[in-house]
């Protein structure tokens, strides 16, 4: 049967035997690959698992019917894949041809994501942590209730900062009076980052910062906002990423044909992305 794109409701995965023109897809074959498609469930696995090497079996099937030939090539890392790899990548590269991104591609999409093109505003910020376990919750009110003692504390005496730290601090930084020096995007907790994004310089934030670790006495002492980053310096890289775009969705697209006029049985396939040919 011709396979369908929409998913529906399947029995338990596995019970069936599946078969591509014919070549069957051994169960094994799908038991060894659930291991590189993780999912909310063993089921969903298994769909994703055996969709993959039913994608891997209709392309080497069309690449020996075009008669190609591939030679096994090695990445950066001296990893060099196998003859059925090679044939694989020789196929893609065969039928599938995906135009470079002009100058004018590339500008329209600079100009409508122009967020996505600045550099990240870094931070200057010091803290006071006062440490707790986040399953006891006693452990954890006793934090909170301190560090509101502290930030009542530099409310009266704003300079007593690196001393408190000093005295009260978990962290590290408290010999250096709590300073955590520059940091950007990712480098601290989420919590942390976002309680930074919302502080003026030169304040101490209003309430204690909870994050995994405990509470926080938070003071930003510097914020140097991101800058919009000029198109010359990025159009390499949304070249290349529209070129993916385009690859991924020509790929999807030959692929489909390909399962459209396929004998698939024990299986109905879902559109997807396949990992074969990413």
């Amino acid at each position: 049967m011709a396979a369908s794109f929409a998913r529906p409701a399947e029995p338990p995965p596995g019970r069936r035997p599946i078969t591509v023109n014919g070549v069957e897809i051994p169960r094994a074959a799908v038991a060894r690959e659930v291991q590189n498609h993780p999912a909310d469930s063993p089921a969903a696995a298994w769909q994703l698992a055996a969709q993959a090497l039913v994608v891997r079996e209709l392309l080497l099937q069309e690449a020996r019917r075009l008669d190609l030939v591939a030679d096994p090539q090695a990445d950066e890392e001296g990893r060099r894949e196998t003859a059925e790899e090679a044939l694989v990548r020789a196929v893609v590269e065969h039928a599938v041809a995906t135009p470079e991104p002009d100058e004018a591609a590339c500008r329209r999409y600079y100009g409508a994501n122009l967020r996505r093109f600045r550099s990240p505003d870094l931070y200057e910020p010091s803290h006071i942590l006062l440490a707790a376990d986040p399953a006891d919750a006693d452990a954890r009110a006793t934090a909170r209730r301190s560090a509101e003692e502290l930030i009542g504390t530099l409310g009266r005496e704003p300079g007593a900062f690196a001393a408190l730290a000093r005295l009260h601090s978990a962290c590290p930084s408290r010999e250096v009076g709590g300073n955590l020096g520059q940091i950007g995007p990712g480098q601290t907790v989420p919590e942390f980052e976002q309680a930074l994004a919302d502080m003026t310089v030169g304040t101490v934030h209003g309430d204690p910062v909870e994050s995994r670790y405990g509470f926080h006495v938070v003071r930003l002492d510097r914020h140097e906002e991101g800058r919009q980053l000029p198109f010359a310096l990025v159009q390499t890289r949304i070249a290349a990423y529209l070129a993916e775009h385009v690859r991924r969705t020509a790929i999807r697209q030959y692929i489909t044909v390909l399962a459209g006029r396929a004998s698939i049985i024990g299986l109905q396939m879902a559109a997807t992305d396949s990992p074969l040919v990413q």
